[in-house]
């Protein structure tokens, strides 16, 4: 089965498809750099959107990393790397909402200037990632939890820049925080979705093999 998704014939959208697997490789990058801005940015800014948008750029990388790793592997393979990314997008939404909470008990107010700033660039980066992977959003569990991931990202980007604008307006930190809980509700909803659908297609394979 390997092989036969490594010839020349093999189909755009498949796990197999060399474009894609370029594709994993760029978004990987594109995430591991982001994640390093953010995670500096949202520490001198002192925004929690920022902060968990910078977790969720990790999260991303080591996922485009697992899903590298499994691509050429059986479909039982990639639904139980899907099944174990949905998990981790999970933990990350719970950990957003606790972080958001645990600020919200702080009254810190973040910086919104760098918030906006490094949120335009962080959608920028996350908007070219979700269009080169917009064709394979439909595919196996493991194709539709990267897809997710990205899009996702986009709309956590362009909320953080919103939040920037309350913060500004406002001159309190609770619009980051309200962004910050948008961003974990999407995590783990997303989660929800990949898991499901890992999940089914793992059952189905355990039948096949009965």
């Amino acid at each position: 089965m390997a092989s036969s998704c490594c010839d020349a014939s093999c189909a755009a959208g498949q796990p197999g498809d060399p474009r894609y697997r370029r594709i994993l490789w760029i978004a990987l990058i594109v995430n591991a750099v982001m994640f390093g801005v953010e995670l500096f940015s949202g520490l001198i800014a002192d925004s929690v959107s920022l902060l968990a948008d910078a977790v969720d750029f990790f999260g991303d990388a080591a996922n485009y990393g697992i899903s590298l790793a499994v691509l050429a592997m059986a479909s039982v393979w990639r639904s139980r790397a899907a099944l174990i990314k949905g998990l981790t997008m999970g933990s990350y939404g719970i950990f957003v909402l606790g972080k958001a909470v645990w600020n919200a008990g702080a009254g810190t107010v973040p910086e919104p200037l760098t918030m906006g700033v490094v949120g335009s660039i962080a959608l920028a980066a996350n908007v070219f990632v979700a269009a080169l992977l917009y064709r394979y959003r439909s595919g196996d569990a493991n194709m539709r939890s990267v897809w997710l991931c990205s899009r996702n990202d986009a709309i956590g980007n362009f909320a953080v820049m919103l939040a920037a604008l309350g913060v500004f307006g406002t001159g309190t930190g609770w619009p980051d925080l309200a962004v910050a809980a948008v961003m974990g509700v999407l995590g783990v909803v997303a989660a929800k979705t990949v898991i499901g659908q890992a999940a089914g297609e793992l059952r189905g394979a355990n039948m096949r093999a009965i």
